[in-house]
């Protein structure tokens, strides 16, 4: 017997549920970003504890992101993303009947630990499925998607909000059930010749310095919308619609310019379009703090969404080609956590003068093209 035929149809469908991951992360994320009021009426949460629900998520995420991709590939990448995946579906609809604050915000966390098991896995098994010649044009339709997710969650949160929040939930609930049925087409091969996976093999020194140009530039960028909304509230008193319009501005523009930036790695190489980057990216960010209107604040802010799929198509570029699941994890995790930190480490000078905070995150932005990898 030759065994049965193959199934490139089905093949097909499971590269589609890689690229859906992506989505699905930064929109579970995100998800309740514009339902805060709506969240803590229901449950009983001041606005501040309502806010945590972002953090809640993120901070398991990025955590966990250091050591999930060593152990889903222990595991195996395909049985650790449908498990994964299935949890996901499990705290996802906890949230959705949580009765008190603090139920809900473990629900979140526990979607966002689910989710880090998720995202380096996805990376790698999408390199694996992709001629090394093709990786920055597959990575960057994967960074559009993420994009996405980032930019339409809270448009998707603030209409399911006016009928019932939890609508959401069961959303994004259903959304991994599809997914981890579908699973993946593989399992992704480790480092050549690193036999059993081991977490120190993923912290080696090439892969924390991505890992550190990832959390700076992603900081600098990504982390820093927050500091764009109390720009333009405190120079041009914008409302909460409109700044949100503005901010939208930044995903749109990744969404659009990430598969063009992707071919551009595969041809110029990603040391190249990490430092390019990171330059613009530095020049738009730092504008932000001197521009005498919205409208060019929104313009802007929209550009450096490019910049920002240029350091990190790059980076993940960089990172697949030189390692497994496990140097993804970590390159990741510095990228969030260095997101989280963006508050703590740019509110205190913006509050000085918004040329010093928004020129800092240039700064920042400049030292991630320095330390950027020229191979």
């Amino acid at each position: 017997m030759t065994g049965a035929p193959p199934r490139p149809l089905v093949d097909r469908l499971r590269v589609g549920a890689l690229y859906a991951g992506g989505f699905l992360g930064p929109f579970g994320g995100g998800i309740t970003a514009s339902m805060l009021p709506e969240l803590g009426a229901d449950l009983g949460l001041s606005p501040s504890a309502a806010s945590a629900s972002l953090t809640a998520y993120l901070l398991p995420f990025a955590l966990l992101m250091l050591v999930s991709g060593t152990l889903g590939q222990r595991w195996g990448a395909r049985r650790t993303v449908r498990v994964a995946y299935v949890a996901y579906v499990v705290f996802s609809l906890l949230g959705a009947v949580a009765g008190s604050g603090w139920l809900f915000l473990a629900a979140r966390a526990l979607q966002g630990a689910a989710n880090a098991f998720t995202t380096p896995l996805l990376l790698a098994s999408l390199a694996a499925a992709t001629p090394r010649e093709r990786l920055g044009r597959s990575l960057g339709v994967m960074g559009s998607l993420q994009a996405a997710g980032m930019t339409f969650a809270p448009l998707v949160g603030g209409l399911a909000a006016s009928v019932d929040w939890r609508l959401a939930f069961v959303g994004v609930a259903v959304v991994a059930a599809v997914l981890a049925v579908a699973g993946l087409p593989a399992d992704p091969p480790g480092d050549p010749g690193s036999g059993r996976p081991r977490l120190r093999d993923a912290w080696r020194p090439a892969v924390l310095r991505l890992a550190l140009v990832a959390g700076l530039a992603w900081g600098a960028l990504g982390g820093l919308s927050f500091l764009v909304a109390l720009r333009v509230e405190d120079a041009f008193t914008l409302g909460a619609a409109l700044r949100g319009a503005l901010l939208t501005g930044f995903g749109v523009c990744g969404l659009l310019t990430a598969r063009l930036i992707g071919s551009g790695v595969d041809r110029f190489g990603p040391g190249v379009t990490i430092r390019l980057g990171a330059v613009a990216g530095a020049l738009l960010v730092a504008a932000v703090g001197v521009l005498p209107s919205a409208i060019a604040v929104a313009t802007v802010w929209a550009l450096a969404g490019a910049a920002a799929q240029l350091v990190l198509v790059g980076v993940n570029t960089l990172v697949l080609r030189g390692t497994a699941a496990g140097g993804v994890s970590v390159v990741q995790a510095g990228r969030f956590l260095g997101a989280s930190a963006a508050p703590a480490v740019f509110l205190a000078p913006y509050h000085l003068s918004p040329v010093a905070g928004f020129g800092l995150a240039g700064v920042v932005l400049l030292a991630a093209g320095l330390l950027s990898p020229r191979r």
